[in-house]
């Protein structure tokens, strides 16, 4: 069975019992170690289907498997265990407590844990190494570049080895270098072993997955494979 599993899900958003529907029957499935981008114009749906998949919102209809068990049947203990310690989120917008250090933000997940307090400088601090960032793990957030900022914001993702990283619109406030760079990460973090669903509205970052699922008006357009070709190929900027 894949890691993850959708059945016919479907979403509605009410509002002064006015229905709008977001997502309209959607089915896939995404194997262990998959580079899924998701992509659509705005009001496409795959923000609302980022949250579901993510455990941040339910579908209205249809069953939702995460490792082989029904999202209905977590507990909301169990829900926030499962997003806390196998799911990974990088933003747009970094998210980033600015009057904190990097140290700080990167350390953040551990703080729902159950990793001993004793061992989170050293992991958080080895998932700063792992992004190139160990120079400036005592610098404010507020003070960082872009690519920095969203570099942080993937080590605070890495920092509880979650099985899966959703990445929604990761370059989207990036110059094209940078974004570049995290893109080239993102695909080294596959090559690792870890899942990737990207968001976004971009060819050009889509095509470093491995397959690329379209959406349009709430429903699935195209779900097709990148030929090899196709795939963006990286160079080690920060990865040394």
């Amino acid at each position: 069975m894949p890691l993850i599993e959708l059945k016919n899900i479907a979403k509605s958003y009410s509002d002064d019992d006015v229905e709008t529907p977001a997502l309209h029957g959607i089915s896939f499935g995404i194997e262990q170690g998959e580079f899924v981008a998701i992509m659509g114009p705005s009001g496409s749906g795959k923000s609302t289907l980022l949250h579901i998949i993510g455990f941040l919102d339910r579908q209205t209809k249809g069953e939702y498997f995460f490792d082989e068990k029904k999202m209905d049947d977590y507990s909301k203990e169990e829900l926030a265990h499962v997003r806390n310690k196998e799911m990974g989120f990088i933003f747009q917008s970094f998210n980033l407590l600015p009057r904190t250090t990097v140290l700080e933000n990167v350390k953040l997940p551990l703080y729902y844990s159950k990793i001993k307090e004793s061992s989170w400088d050293r992991i958080a601090l080895e998932a700063i190494d792992t992004v190139g960032l160990s120079h400036r793990a005592h610098h404010l957030s507020s003070q960082l570049s872009g690519g920095e900022k969203q570099r942080t914001a993937i080590a605070r993702a890495l920092v509880n080895s979650p099985q899966v990283i959703f990445a929604d619109e990761p370059t989207g406030n990036l110059d094209s270098k940078s974004g570049g760079q995290i893109m080239e990460f993102l695909e080294k973090l596959n090559s690792a072993g870890h899942t990737i669903i990207l968001i976004t509205h971009e060819t050009y970052t889509a095509e470093y997955s491995q397959r690329i699922i379209r959406l349009k008006d709430g429903e699935i357009e195209s779900d097709e494979m990148v030929e090899r070709d196709h795939r963006r190929t990286g160079k080690d900027h920060f990865m040394k």
